[in-house]
This record gives C-alpha cells, sequence and structure tokens, in this order.
C-alpha cells in the first residue's frame, strides 16, 4: 500500500480544490518544491503532482514548477494533467518523470494510451476521474457518457502501469474514499487501481489496509495533510506495521 502526497498546481503554486473547482482553490505553499520537500521529509516514498492549468489547457501550464520538484527530491514523481501528446510523454519521461498519468487523451485518444504504454512500459497510468460513475474529462469541466469501468476495461492489454481512481465528488471534500466503488473497479480489472478523492483520517488509511482493499495499490492524500487533520507519521506507520510480518 502506496501513500501518494499530491501536489496540485495553479499558478506556480500549491493549492487544493474542492471538487475540481478552479474557483474554490486554497493556496497551501507557494513553493511547490518546498512542499515536496517536505512530504519526501515525512517519509513519504512517492509523489503525486498535477497541473491544474494544463488540465485545462490541454498542455502544460506548470512546467518550471514541475522541474523545480523533479530536481528537489529522489523520490519518484507520477504527474497528470495537460498530457495529451506523444511528444509531452516522452519530454516529462525524459525529465525525470517516473509515471505519466494520462486523462483527458484516455477519452479522446485511447490509441495514445496504447501506443505509449507498448513504448514505455511500466511507465504510464490512466486517471480516471468519475463524476455519477461517468468519466470527466477537460479537468473535470466536461462529464462523457463513458462509465468508469467501461473506460478502465478499454486498457486491460495495453500494458497500463495502474488507474487512478478518483470521485470527484469526494475529491477535496474530506469526507473519507468511496472505497465501495473503487474496490469495484478493481475487482473487475487486472490493472493495479488506487484510490483517490476524500482521504481524510486515520480510519479511512486502516480502511485500506484490511484485506477488502487488498487489490488496491495505494491512495493520494491531499487537503488532509495540508489542513493537519491526518498525521503524517501516524499514517505512514499504519502502512509500515501492516506490512510487517506477524
Amino acid at each position: 500500500m502506496i501513500l501518494f502526497p499530491a501536489i496540485d498546481l495553479k499558478d506556480g503554486r500549491c493549492v487544493r480544490l474542492r471538487q475540481g473547482d478552479m474557483a474554490r482553490a486554497t493556496i497551501f505553499n507557494d513553493d511547490p518544491a518546498a512542499q515536496a520537500e517536505i512530504f519526501a521529509g515525512q517519509g513519504f516514498e512517492y509523489l503525486h503532482v498535477v497541473d491544474l492549468d494544463g488540465a485545462f489547457a490541454g498542455k502544460p501550464m506548470n512546467a518550471t514548477a514541475v522541474e523545480r520538484i523533479l530536481s528537489a527530491v529522489k523520490i519518484p514523481v507520477q504527474l497528470g494533467g495537460g498530457i495529451r501528446q506523444r511528444a509531452t510523454i516522452e519530454a516529462w519521461l525524459g525529465k525525470g518523470v517516473a509515471r505519466v498519468i494520462i486523462g483527458t487523451a484516455a477519452v479522446r485518444d485511447p490509441a495514445l494510451v496504447r501506443e505509449a504504454a507498448r513504448a514505455f512500459p511500466d511507465r504510464i497510468a490512466v486517471g480516471l476521474d468519475a463524476r455519477d460513475g461517468r468519466v470527466a474529462v477537460e479537468g473535470w469541466a466536461e462529464v462523457s457518457t463513458l462509465s468508469a469501468l467501461d473506460l478502465a476495461r478499454r486498457f486491460e492489454d495495453a500494458g497500463v502501469a495502474a488507474i487512478i481512481y478518483t470521485d470527484v465528488a469526494r475529491d477535496g471534500m474530506l469526507k473519507g474514499l468511496n472505497l465501495a466503488a473503487t474496490i469495484a473497479l478493481a475487482e473487475s480489472i487486472s490493472i493495479p487501481v488506487i484510490a483517490s478523492g476524500g482521504l481524510a483520517s486515520l480510519a479511512d488509511v486502516q480502511a485500506l489496509l484490511e484485506p477488502r482493499a487488498q487489490k488496491l495499490e495505494g491512495a493520494i492524500i491531499g487537503r488532509a495533510l495540508y489542513d493537519g487533520r491526518l498525521d503524517a507519521a501516524a499514517a505512514l506507520a499504519l502502512v509500515r506495521d501492516a506490512k510487517a510480518p506477524a
């Protein structure tokens, strides 16, 4: 079980949104690289970074901030937001991003996902963001007719490293993960699934460690870390204890 602290970038700053609404952004750190160093120092082993402006623009918009994060920490970084072309994928992987997340393009251009997954094994993830079970695209501004499960199944044989499943309604709301839907997805496909959206407490971390959630690769943590309601050391200790032999 991997806990991924989230760094969401807007105008070069580290922010958190509520339900993906850019008008409801809270700035938590003006220096995303410094925030990355904080997370690494706390003991997290993998960062989740999203270029929010890029997700709306359809191209990277916070490249300088991302590059500074990559220079600041040695732990792997997975990056999403505005990655919709092969050249963009290659550029980020070449700059040191460990895993690229393809969201909107997975709906609009599934061939890009397949092509990239073949070319870069274990380095391509699909961001599957759902609103009422339907996949949201364009920075969550639009909802497609595709169900989350239908989209995930498109990539069963593509060599995708992971599916990152976000319940948009819960994202940034601190109401707890939608574990029922996330686990149901994980049990329906062979691709590893990462839970996202709403993780708020140690109880949520404990729920991720229960046998029913054993197929999940991990979970993304955002606002709960920033506002202090989730203690990083305690969360990581729970995960370590769960991994320790009895």
